[in-house]
């Protein structure tokens, strides 16, 4: 496929950003991106200046706005050193530690088996037994109730600094949910979904107790196949019970030695597993950098494979609809633009946008209006959206046959449970509007609503944030490790459960808030969260921004109305 030169961008469009002209503060810089086409009929308010408008009509068919804030620079260095002291104090604890001074709970060798290869590294596990464990507490709380829009959660006690954890017998109540990837609300246990499910129990049982290449092929496995294909506009489709499996184990199917991947760099851990696990030669971009991927197809095209320079069997873009730690949405038609110019093939993971994007909630191919035929291979996850759980994958019926032949995930493991694909079959339904009501249709234009009001009540406050503005997964950054812990234990209390990010799954410098918002939550519940917010925000000082305040953004689904008009 890539043997023959590049040729010219298709309409001869070129991709390519501009620079900010916008003058450094003392507080750091700020990167705003924004391409936007502007129908004659239709006039945006005045843009601010932070704002960079590239008028590229044959690539963007509405506004495409994100933004990513310096980090301050005295934020910075404020978290470096806070770093350097936990890490100052961490190697005297395992000095005390060593010498029995202090109790050592951390998992170790016996003496006995010195000798072995050691089933514990103790550098490598630093940071958990040091860092990681000052705020366990933050992770792993369990739940109790559906984890709709509001959640109950079992009290939990810790009387060795977080090592272990006792149940007080106590249930903390009406915990509004600002952490579950429920965009559209499926997550209930009441409604169409639920009562569907319990039918389909009845009627199937709960396990099938084989694959689907042997007798667990059930006809509601292909009654779901069939409805996904049409969902998607492609011609076939496969689901999988397992969202990281449909990844890790579809990659290796799909690619080889020989083969080239071109990743994300901030691509999830189930596309670089698989990605790793194929044994082709892994190049990565900067992330959502057109210049930075271009720059690998050039070269990948002149140079070929190392040593014998011949040219790849395949070159595969690997991306994703939203990124989940960055609330970024790909810039999905330069990326399809790209593949074309260059004979690649194009692996879209729509994980986080598939039903939380797009006026018909199709995912980010929906959300740019472009042909769902120009992306080669389509996945997605049923976990987020559809209140499920497992993948897909969409494409060409050649392609979905091979990967029945082919794939382990297909013909290793086990079908998928009958009241899961119900649910799928039934949300799925409820959003394309097959259910002879408009309720998919309202649970988007609320997802879109919240999604919007939210970050903007944020940004107003002076957070910074991250990510796109349609984005349902809204970043807040927190920066410093004690201010993670602290974040969450007094959102807690707020009676507001949240998510919080630290190293490694961000850059050090980068700790973060991730609120993911749903069309369950209700005005009330977002004003309630957004004041809990607002008041550990003063008290942590977690207020950084400088930057200028945007203009109100309409949401996606207000400006599709304006353009149609």
């Amino acid at each position: 496929m890539t043997e023959s030169s590049a040729n010219k961008l298709l309409n001869g469009d070129a991709c390519h950003r501009t620079s900010n002209g916008r003058k450094s503060s003392k507080n750091g810089f700020v990167k705003n991106h924004c391409l936007f086409q502007q129908p004659q009929k239709y006039r945006r308010p005045r843009e601010r200046k932070n704002q960079n408008v590239t008028h590229n009509p044959s690539l963007y068919k509405k506004p495409f706005a994100e933004s990513f804030e310096e980090t301050p620079l005295l934020v910075a260095v404020l978290t470096y050193m806070g770093y350097g002291i936990l890490t100052i104090f961490g190697y005297l604890r395992d000095f005390l530690r060593h010498w029995n001074i202090e109790k050592c709970q951390v998992a170790r060798e016996r003496e006995e088996q010195k000798d072995f290869v050691p089933l514990y590294q103790d550098f490598e596990n630093f940071y958990t037994r040091n860092l990681y464990m000052r705020i366990r507490d933050n992770w792993n709380r369990p739940i109790c109730s559906v984890p709709g829009a509001k959640m109950d959660l079992v009290e939990r006690v810790s009387h060795d600094y977080n090592w272990t954890f006792e149940h007080t017998g106590k249930v903390v109540k009406e915990v509004i949910n600002m952490g579950s990837y429920n965009y559209l609300g499926f997550a209930e246990n009441v409604g169409a979904c639920a009562d569907a499910a319990i039918e389909s129990t009845k009627k199937y049982g709960v396990g099938v107790g084989s694959t689907r290449c042997e007798l667990g092929n059930l006809d509601i496995h292909e009654e779901m196949e069939q409805l996904v294909a049409r969902f998607l506009g492609v011609e076939s489709s496969m689901a999988f019970g397992m969202g990281f499996a449909t990844n890790s184990m579809n990659i290796p199917a799909l690619t080889g030695k020989g083969c080239l991947i071109l990743s994300d760099e901030l691509n999830h851990a189930s596309l670089v597993l698989g990605a790793r696990l194929s044994a082709s030669t892994i190049r990565v971009f900067k992330h959502n950098n057109m210049q930075s991927l271009e720059k690998l197809l050039r070269d990948a095209i002149v140079h070929g494979q190392p040593r014998t320079h011949r040219p790849w069997k395949k070159i595969l873009i690997v991306v994703e609809g939203i990124y989940s730690m960055e609330g970024s949405i790909v810039r999905l038609p330069e990326v399809i633009a790209l593949k074309k110019r260059y004979k690649a093939y194009l692996y879209l993971d729509e994980a986080h946008s598939i039903g939380a994007l797009g006026p018909n909630g199709r995912g980010v191919v929906d959300y740019f209006g472009l042909d769902p035929k120009d992306v080669d291979i389509m996945m997605g996850t049923f976990t987020k959206s559809f209140g499920a759980a497992g993948g897909y994958i969409g494409g060409k019926k050649e392609l979905i046959d091979y990967l029945r032949n082919h794939s382990h995930s297909a013909l290793y493991a086990t079908s998928m449970s009958p009241p899961v694909a119900q649910q799928i079959i039934t949300s799925m339904k409820i959003i394309m509007g097959e259910d002879g009501t408009t309720l998919g249709a309202d649970r988007l234009r609320q997802l879109s609503e919240n999604t919007t009001y939210f970050r903007r009540k944020l940004r107003e406050m002076g957070f910074i944030i991250y990510g796109n503005d349609d984005s349902p997964v809204v970043p807040m950054m927190l920066y410093m490790p004690a201010k993670i812990g602290a974040f969450g234990r007094e959102m807690l209390k707020r009676n507001i459960g949240t998510v919080v990010v630290g190293f490694p799954a961000t850059p050090i410098i980068e700790s973060r808030a991730r609120f993911c918002i749903s069309a369950a939550h209700t005005r009330e519940m977002l004003n309630t969260a957004l004041e809990a917010i607002s008041e550990v925000g003063d008290l942590l000082q977690l207020k950084y921004s400088r930057r200028e305040q945007p203009l109100p953004s309409l949401g996606w689904m207000a400006e599709e109305s304006l353009l149609q008009d």
